[in-house]
């Protein structure tokens, strides 16, 4: 009996993440909208984010692949993050230490 309800459970996680699979195809072919959608934030605290990260602009625009002018620009209100860059300041935000660690695996190997 025992054997059944484990072989019962296995099946009905695996009917559930075959059922997730075919809607991720479907919202990829565009027939389903996804049932979440996220957005970042109108706004961000470029320069907050900055100071608890302990950089200064040139320093921070290197280190997260942001030209300095361009954090300068957005703390200073000239200019404003695009979604993308919202996103990512989000993520430098909550786990500086992740971002590194991407950036770092992408980063080619000098020989």
């Amino acid at each position: 009996m025992k054997r059944t309800l484990m072989a019962t459970k296995r099946m009905d996680v695996t009917d559930e993440l075959m059922e997730s699979l075919r809607e991720g195809a479907a919202i990829i072919r565009g027939e389903v909208e996804p049932s979440r959608l996220w957005a970042p934030p109108a706004d961000v605290d470029v320069r907050g984010i900055r100071k608890r990260v302990g950089l200064s602009q040139a320093e921070f625009g290197r280190r997260f692949g942001f030209s300095p002018s361009a954090v300068r620009d957005w703390e200073q209100g000239r200019r404003r993050p695009d979604p993308a860059a919202r996103t990512l300041l989000l993520v430098i935000d909550r786990h500086p230490d992740v971002v590194d660690e991407a950036l770092r695996a992408g980063a080619p190997v000098a020989a």
